[in-house]
């Protein structure tokens, strides 16, 4: 057979057309199965990545725990407050005389001083303004602004009714609240004091 250059070069045209067809159909095959406007290209496979370690949350906590900043602790003022004074019990009556001082290293806003009573109080009481009434024993007074030097005082004198006439009553007196600073000597302001009817000043 034999085959003259015209006809070659259309066999090889013929070729050309139908590698150029076969070649459109697979990029629209794979353009359908990628999205518009994608493009194919061959990749030769790659083998699989190795699995990522995942330590555990216990493992996780303990190095954050560890990356973590103490926190700095707060400064707490030093104070000492000292409650001195002294009871009167006679009748139905309690005179109570209380004299507070601080002496430092720093300065107070204000202490509240409690006294309490081991025999309870008559329901009506006629107390200075700074003092309160909380219940049938207890009286609670502000003292005000105390500076660190030991020579400001702070004195607190009122009159409690009690509910009846006893022989004797226990009186207690310490420091309720003074701002939250810190008293390595509370033996100078809490005390206990056991005052007979006898009109005499028992001291503390």
């Amino acid at each position: 057979m034999v085959v003259t250059r015209r006809a070659a070069r259309a066999v090889s045209a013929t070729a050309s057309v139908v590698a150029s067809a076969v070649a459109s159909a697979v990029v629209l095959s794979v353009t359908a199965v990628l999205g518009a406007g994608a493009v194919a290209v061959a990749a030769p496979a790659l083998p699989a990545a190795p699995a990522a370690s995942v330590e555990p949350a216990e493992s996780v906590e303990r190095v954050a725990s560890a990356e973590r900043v103490a926190p700095v602790a707060a400064i707490v003022p030093e104070a000492d407050v000292s409650h001195h004074g002294h009871v009167v019990l006679w009748d139905a009556g309690l005179a109570v005389r209380v004299r507070t001082e601080n002496h430092g290293p720093a300065s107070l806003a204000g202490v509240t001083v409690r006294v309490r009573t081991s025999v309870a109080l008559a329901e009506r009481q006629e107390l200075p303004q700074n003092c309160l009434q909380t219940d049938r024993w207890t009286v609670l007074c502000r003292t005000g602004a105390l500076r660190a030097d030991g020579a400001q005082e702070r004195l607190l004198a009122f009159e409690l009714r009690l509910a009846g006439r006893p022989d004797e009553v226990v009186v207690w007196v310490d420091t309720l609240w003074n701002g939250g600073a810190a008293d390595r000597n509370p033996e100078n302001n809490d005390h206990e004091v056991l005052a007979l009817a006898t009109g005499d000043e028992y001291v503390f």
